[in-house]
């Protein structure tokens, strides 16, 4: 049967950054993009004079100034159906680069609540993608952007554990991270778990904007770790955010 839509896509991230009334000129050249809302107020509270952009359903859009350096924040959303919106919102606004600071589970032993995790690749595990791409398409960060967080994360002060390079596996089944689940997603290279990154990188990848990911670990999937309530996740929080601004001061896309 075919249906005689009026549109070929009823709506487009253009048509969202137009609900919000936002500009290109509104929006600085680089965005950092935390999942909650109370992570992206610690990003706020960094910049110099901000001004909100907007506030539409649950996000919150801000813009102001550090080092002479124009940056945009918004809370990108807990899940991937969020992230797609809050991303397509950043890539239609023309930003010129984007970075994650989010939390993930460790998928190896080795990796401890407190370490951080900068993603080189995701593995698509969650239901917002495969509208977006095929199966065998690779989420993958921005090389050179990567390489530029991983090496300032590396000389940071602020962390309290160890730095792990690798892949994300992002899932919306927080609650179906089974043995078997795991299994997979171990065997396809993934060191951690997280709900967001995939769709992030897709949809970045799709507007060739630059974009890099940085995690902090709160739990430990392989030993059953709960580090939610854990001082040294709470520390390795801070340190993605003050790695990322150290990261504004220094890369070269800004």
């Amino acid at each position: 049967m075919s249906i005689n839509m009026r549109k070929d896509v009823h709506m487009t991230g253009k048509d969202l950054m137009d609900m919000v009334q936002l500009r290109p000129d509104d929006v600085g050249e680089l965005a950092i993009v935390p999942g909650p809302a109370e992570r992206m107020e610690a990003v706020v509270r960094k910049l110099k004079n901000p001004i909100k952009n907007f506030t539409f359903m649950e996000y919150t859009m801000h813009t102001g100034h550090f080092e002479g350096k124009k940056v945009t924040t918004i809370n990108g959303g807990r899940f991937s159906a969020d992230t797609a919106i809050t991303t397509e919102i950043l890539c239609n606004a023309k930003i010129n680069a984007m970075l994650r600071v989010g939390s993930c589970g460790a998928l190896r032993e080795d990796i401890k609540v407190g370490d951080l995790i900068v993603a080189q690749t995701a593995i698509k595990g969650e239901g917002v993608t495969q509208y977006y791409v095929d199966k065998d398409f690779v989420p993958t960060a921005d090389k050179d952007l990567t390489g530029q967080l991983r090496d300032i994360a590396k000389s940071s002060p602020s962390i309290v554990g160890d730095i792990h390079v690798g892949s994300c596996w992002s899932t919306d089944a927080i609650l179906k991270e089974t043995r078997e689940n795991v299994t997979k997603a171990v065997e396809q290279g993934a060191i951690a778990v997280d709900m967001v990154s995939s769709t992030f990188l897709t949809i970045c990848q799709i507007y060739q904007i630059p974009a890099a990911v940085i995690l902090a670990v709160s739990d430990n999937v392989i030993t059953g770790e709960m580090g939610f309530m854990n001082t040294d996740y709470y520390m390795a929080e801070t340190a993605t955010i003050n790695i990322a601004f150290d990261l504004v001061q220094k890369m070269s896309v800004v």
